[in-house]
């Protein structure tokens, strides 16, 4: 399939090669700022940055390309991005992290945090590293993980940054290390033991695969979709 990358940073080139190597075609190479024509392509995948995002995803639903975007930092106009797409009968696939194993994680801290509700005595916390080109933190995978535990336990209804716990608040600690694409951890504590779940991502790739699988998963569907759906768990 044609492909446009909408955003040609690291990510862009990892996920350039990867498409490449599974038989796909890069019509469209963009920094934020280009001009580009997005009907040559079958298929839109944007790592942007958050001032461009909305305006990449817009234009792919006004010309009937599907999307996956995987850019941070734009979620302020989610729902209108939503709303557009469902007017444009176009298709989306939004995740704060495409990398295969890390959406199995994020399926696996559901099921843990919905067991740990029943057990009072172990209070959550979270610390993700990432390399120090990362410029928002926590990081979107944080986010979401956080977000998962909120939905699932009935003890927690907000995150924050930092590792000073309070009341019904999972205390998230980030970290900027040179070289570490990303890893999170997930701990559940008590005066008696602990019980954490990690993901160390090792390189690029894993996330630049997912996005492409979603790429070639999405192709002449139409509707908002999720790596739920492209994986067929949850």
């Amino acid at each position: 399939m044609k492909i446009a990358l909408l955003g040609y940073g690291k990510m862009g080139k990892t996920i350039e090669k990867i498409a490449i190597d599974r038989g796909h075609e890069i019509v469209i190479k963009t920094s934020d700022e280009d001009g580009y024509d997005i009907t040559k392509a079958d298929v839109a995948i944007d790592f942007s940055v958050p001032n461009a995002a909305f305006f990449n995803i817009v234009n792919c639903f006004k010309h009937q390309v599907p999307v996956i975007s995987g850019t941070t930092g734009w979620l302020d106009n989610y729902n209108k991005a939503i709303a557009i797409c469902e007017e444009e009968k176009g298709a989306f696939i939004y995740a704060s992290n495409f990398s295969l194993g890390v959406n199995i994680f994020f399926e696996l801290n559901n099921y843990l945090a919905k067991m740990m509700g029943q057990l009072k005595q172990y209070e959550v916390s979270m610390e993700e590293i990432h390399h120090t080109q990362k410029l928002d933190a926590p990081s979107g995978t944080a986010i979401s993980l956080a977000e998962g535990i909120i939905k699932e336990h009935p003890e927690y209804t907000n995150w924050k940054l930092g590792n000073e716990e309070t009341n019904k608040t999972i205390p998230i600690t980030a970290k900027r290390i040179e070289n570490v694409p990303g890893t999170h951890r997930i701990d559940y504590g008590s005066h008696t033991d602990t019980i954490s779940i990690t993901h160390t991502a090792h390189n690029r790739e894993g996330f630049a695969l997912g996005a492409v699988i979603a790429a070639e998963w999405i192709l002449g569907k139409t509707g908002v979709f999720s790596m739920k759906d492209v994986l067929n768990i949850g």
